[in-house]
């Protein structure tokens, strides 16, 4: 069972940013950062507190024309939140 928020949204802790040095998205906090693969990179940038699961999904498999991929967003979603990343 899901323990995610109703609108997941990337913590305060946390900012995702483009590193063009390393030509890859990251998320920053004060003690390191976090190097995300271009998958992760989209899920995250639609965590605004705004979108829900099913929402995010939607968005990314008309973006992308893919179908199916529920269960990929939401095993990141949870890492995520068990990392900190999402409140």
């Amino acid at each position: 069972m899901s323990t995610l928020p109703p609108h997941p949204r990337l913590s305060r802790r946390f900012r995702l940013q483009y590193e063009e040095a390393q030509q890859r998205w990251v998320l920053l906090y004060p003690e390191g950062m976090v190097q995300l693969n271009q998958s992760a990179a989209e899920i995250l940038q639609r965590c605004n507190g705004e979108r829900s699961l099913e929402a995010i999904v939607t968005e990314l498999e008309t973006a992308f024309g893919v179908a199916g991929i529920t269960p990929e967003v939401q095993a990141l979603l949870e890492e995520g939140q068990r990392r900190g990343w999402i409140d």
